[in-house]
């Protein structure tokens, strides 16, 4: 994969990924609809935003490693065998870093 398109989908994934944690932030900041509205429904939510907060902060992390593995050129290649990830799996997943199998490996084990 070229560099150019390789920063063009890193920059979409940025995009997203702040945009998902703005929208997170403003959705928890939001008080109750009607006041003694503090149910289990409020306590589920928020343990349901923490957790997708929690979601894409590993989400942007792993955007940030993506982001320096290109500039130091390994972008593309698995962090754990060397070899290449093919380009399908990046338009999928531009933050990628492993191969499917070295992935598959990781979550049985």
């Amino acid at each position: 994969m070229d560099t150019d398109h390789a920063r063009q989908l890193l920059e979409r994934e940025r995009q997203r990924i702040e945009q998902a944690l703005a929208g997170s932030q403003a959705d928890s900041s939001a008080g109750p609809s009607e006041p003694g509205e503090m149910g289990s429904e409020d306590m589920y939510q928020k343990e349901f935003d923490a957790g997708q907060a929690e979601d894409l902060t590993a989400q942007l992390a792993a955007l940030q490693r993506a982001e320096e593995r290109l500039a130091a050129g390994t972008y593309g290649l698995s962090v754990q065998s060397g070899e290449p990830i093919p380009d399908e799996r990046l338009e999928a997943i531009p933050t990628a870093e492993l191969t499917v199998a070295e992935q598959q490996l990781r979550e049985r084990g």
